[in-house]
């Protein structure tokens, strides 16, 4: 194992640490009393749905255009797509219902009990803990193209800190500040694709379309679950929006239906331009990528133009959307473990003057700084999405449990196609991660053995 591997396993013993902290304080007098401040609307859940999730357009997906070329990826992003579709409808019945910080980790609890709920809630915690720190090196990648004298670790680590004291300040101006670079980010991309679009040459898409053969495409499941990595975290704030029982179904729908059409635009704009090599290494090299789009760009209008600058300064704004909405998200999930006594009770107090669960949000910065040291974006975003998956296996089990056994619970909003939507999702998530066992197993040992400890350190602690 090398150095780097070592400092990403630096972030677990901190995490397991974290948790035995917990041995004197857990699970007598959970912090009830703690309450979020109700202030989003349906527009500012839309902007934080499609900020959640946009950076997954700015770069990632291009490592699985390695794995399964042209035609492999296009088939595990539609997999993708039917899974996200069918599970976001699904989670909003439960974020409807069931309106808390928590999100999953909430769900499980009721329909599963304890045990199932703290497994879904450390999923959630990586989940939300890790996929900031890809991105976070991906945005010091888009700014090193502008200041090559910057170190990208430098960058990581300043915009950790920058955005996690925005979100301390207060959740409506976090909120706020997400609405408005998400559009920018939004409006990059239509950019981005006005410009390649009349370039676009079915030869490129059609060109070493499957370089791996059929494997390839299993290989690059986890890149194309990335791209819609993050949806669920509306689901945390729900607890914050004025009206969730009917907000929350608006802001999952709305976005979830911008993100699909996203998607197809930029990646085939990106990869119709000169094919999907040149998205995927750096000039010259055979290292990949963070920052496929300019890649893309630099083909037609040279790396020195106006508009190649544009595209990166706009371009970081939905970096920074994706980036500052999943710590927002993360705040509130290692929040909500605080607050009910399956952590260390001071993260589930709020700051006694703005009311952000600012503990869990210095935690969770400390903890995704180390894991920025290793520098693996590849293997960042496997693990977030390993965390991702677990997510909604359970939580598609936990809706299943609740419409049995709580038949008469209050649900204002009901996932269309009950039970084969739900169903769906949960086959496909299933599926998903046996597969990415398979192609990633080292990393699998890694992410099962931190549920599987931090799970025994639970129980030692809750005995």
């Amino acid at each position: 194992m090398n150095l780097k591997m070592l400092k990403i396993e630096n972030y677990f013993g901190l995490f397991k640490t974290a948790i035995l902290f917990a041995k004197d304080r857990l699970m007598e007098q959970p912090a009830t009393g703690e309450s979020l401040k109700k202030t989003l609307s349906p527009l500012m859940l839309w902007g934080l749905g499609v900020g959640y999730v946009i950076s997954g357009m700015y770069f990632g997906w291009n490592a699985g255009f390695k794995e399964g070329g042209t035609l492999g990826m296009a088939i595990a992003v539609l997999f993708s797509i039917l899974m996200y579709s069918t599970f976001s409808f699904s989670y909003s019945e439960l974020a409807c219902a069931i309106p808390k910080a928590g999100g999953v980790f909430d769900y499980a609890n009721r329909a599963l009990g304890k045990d199932f709920g703290f497994i879904a809630g450390m999923a959630q915690n990586i989940e939300f803990v890790f996929a900031p720190t890809a991105i976070a090196l991906s945005i010091g990648a888009y700014f090193n193209y502008f200041f090559p004298q910057l170190p990208v670790m430098a960058i990581a680590i300043a915009v950790y800190l920058l955005f996690t004291a925005l979100n301390i300040y207060g959740v409506k101006a976090a909120a706020i500040f997400e609405l408005v670079i998400t559009v920018f980010a939004v409006g990059e991309l239509l950019i981005f694709a006005g410009i390649t679009l009349p370039h676009f040459q079915m030869a490129n898409l059609t060109r070493n379309a499957l370089p791996n053969g059929w494997a390839g495409m299993f290989a690059a499941v986890p890149f194309a679950v990335w791209i819609f990595l993050g949806i669920e975290g509306v689901a945390n704030v729900a607890e914050e929006s004025v009206n969730p029982q009917k907000d929350i179904s608006k802001g999952f729908g709305s976005a979830i239906l911008t993100l699909i059409g996203l998607c197809a635009l930029t990646l085939v704009a990106a990869v119709g331009v000169s094919g999907w090599e040149n998205t995927v290494y750096k000039t010259g090299t055979t290292e990949t990528s963070d920052s496929p789009l300019p890649l893309a760009m630099a083909k037609i209008v040279g790396d020195s133009s106006f508009l190649f600058h544009m595209l990166i300064t706009i371009g970081i704004c939905g970096l920074i959307a994706s980036f500052h909405g999943l710590i927002l998200a993360g705040g509130r999930s290692t929040f909500e473990f605080g607050r009910v006594g399956f952590a260390p009770q001071v993260l589930g107090k709020t700051n006694g003057r703005f009311k952000t669960p600012a503990n869990a949000l210095l935690l969770n910065t400390a903890i995704g700084i180390i894991a920025v040291l290793s520098r693996k974006t590849d293997q960042i975003i496997i693990l977030s999405v390993f965390g991702a998956l677990t997510l909604y296996i359970i939580a598609m089990i936990a809706l299943f449990v609740l419409r049995k056994n709580e038949p008469e619970m209050n649900r204002p909003f009901k996932v269309p196609f009950y039970p084969l939507s739900p169903f769906l999702a949960l086959v496909i998530a299933t599926f998903s991660i046996i597969v990415m066992t398979y192609y990633n197993f080292k990393l699998a040992l890694i992410y099962f053995g931190i549920l599987i400890v931090s799970f025994l350190i639970f129980k030692i602690v809750k005995r």
